[in-house]
């Protein structure tokens, strides 16, 4: 795939994830309670199915998708690139400068909509802040695309276990917030289409710079013409 396609491709997918997030954003501004389809039922199922085992997993694997272990993550997946120490390095600041404004940005969009969670007292772990969209969903689905994307930018071919684990921990995380009574099943939804806007509309950015820079380092190597 040439770069100009890459970041076309890029594009489209942010866009289009742009455009799902915003109608969910207003389906859920719009509905007479407050809650779509299967919110409320997927609620109730979760307070009628939690034995002290499944909570405390359900605790163990949320607690993932927040606070320094994100950026650890994509720190060590940008080290993970190979290539020289500047490479590296410059790939770990970029994927958690990356992280970091969707984490911002998302935050601003979370206090602009301003929804209410669910009620306190179904809550078997801490939480802060207005429900949608999901911060735990977000920050895990962004940490798995950007390690997705690291392994990319190795350059070797992606073996299928290591993306079905990444994949299915960014799913597992946004599920517990349900399990848990945190968040409705919307918030979490739109945390998975948040992070795949952002993430691609970064890679199309981050794309298109690439694609400039080849280009300078080309010309720039290029012989002088004759006079």
């Amino acid at each position: 795939m040439t770069g100009g396609g890459a970041t076309h491709r890029f594009g489209r997918a942010g866009l289009t994830a742009v455009a799902a997030f915003a109608l969910l954003a207003v389906a859920v501004l719009h509905a007479p309670d407050g809650l779509l389809p299967g919110d409320a039922a997927l609620h109730t199922w979760s307070l009628t199915h939690r034995p002290a085992l499944a909570v405390a997993v359900a605790r163990a694997v949320t607690a993932t998708g927040t606070g320094l272990l994100p950026y650890a993550v994509v720190v060590l997946a940008g080290l993970a690139v190979g290539g020289t120490r500047r490479r590296r390095v410059t790939t770990s600041a970029g994927l958690c400068l990356c992280l970091g404004a969707g984490q911002a940005l998302r935050y601003a969009v979370m206090s602009l909509i301003a929804r209410p969670r669910p009620p306190a007292g179904d809550w078997a772990t801490h939480a802060s802040g207005w429900s949608f969209p999901s911060g735990h969903a977000t920050t895990a689905a962004m940490t798995a695309g950007l390690v997705i994307a690291a392994l990319v930018l190795r350059g070797s071919r992606l073996p299928r276990l290591p993306l079905v684990l990444i994949a299915g921990w960014a799913v597992s995380v946004g599920l517990t917030r349900v399990y848990l009574g945190v968040h409705w099943f919307s918030d979490v939804v739109a945390g998975w289409l948040f992070a795949a806007a952002w993430l691609a509309l970064s890679g199309s950015v981050g794309q298109r710079y690439a694609t400039g820079a080849a280009t300078i380092g080309r010309t720039s190597r290029s012989p002088a013409e004759p006079r």
